[in-house]
C-alpha cells in the first residue's frame, strides 16, 4: 500500500531518522513528529500534547518518556 499527498501546503519537512528508529514505537513516533511539526514558539505541555489527540495524559507521558530515554526530548519542570 503507498499512501501519497501533493506537497502544496500544509507539510512538515522533517529527518526521517526517529522514524526508523527501532527502539521507538509507533506513537513515540507519531509524537515525534507532532512535536516536530509545530512553530518553534510552541509551548509544549503534557496537557498541552494530550489536548491535540485522543491521548490521555498518561499515554503522551509514556510516550515521552520513552522519547528522552531514547534521548530525543529532554524535560525540564517550570515553575511559577
Amino acid at each position: 500500500m503507498k499512501i501519497r499527498v501533493e506537497k502544496t501546503h500544509n507539510y512538515t519537512v522533517m529527518s526521517n531518522y526517529h522514524l526508523f528508529d527501532k527502539r521507538l514505537s509507533f506513537k513515540a513516533k507519531g509524537l515525534l513528529s507532532f512535536m516536530l511539526s509545530v512553530p518553534d514558539t510552541w509551548e509544549y505541555s503534557v496537557k498541552g500534547l494530550a489536548a491535540m489527540a485522543k491521548d490521555g495524559v498518561a499515554s503522551v507521558s509514556a510516550a515521552l518518556k520513552e522519547l528522552e530515554n531514547c534521548g530525543y526530548v529532554s524535560r525540564r519542570q517550570i515553575r511559577s
